[in-house]
């Protein structure tokens, strides 16, 4: 069972760079990096809430869950 980050494929569907994203929502680029790598222990829920503002997506968009 796992939490799995698809972040990188929706901003690539939107063709928006992690740098960018990083500077939209007020963190920095190693942080975004360590979230989308999956090897961030929790996400904020203003963190979570920023990043689909700016992607205008939903959570479950970024973040789904496997057996």
């Amino acid at each position: 069972m796992a939490i799995v980050i698809t972040l990188d494929r929706v901003l690539k569907e939107r063709n928006i760079r992690a740098k960018a994203l990083a500077e939209a929502i007020g963190i920095t680029e190693a942080n975004l990096s360590i979230l989308n790598s999956g090897k961030a222990k929790a996400v904020r829920f203003s963190t979570l809430d920023a990043i689909c503002r700016v992607l205008k997506c939903q959570p479950g968009d970024i973040i789904r869950y496997t057996d």
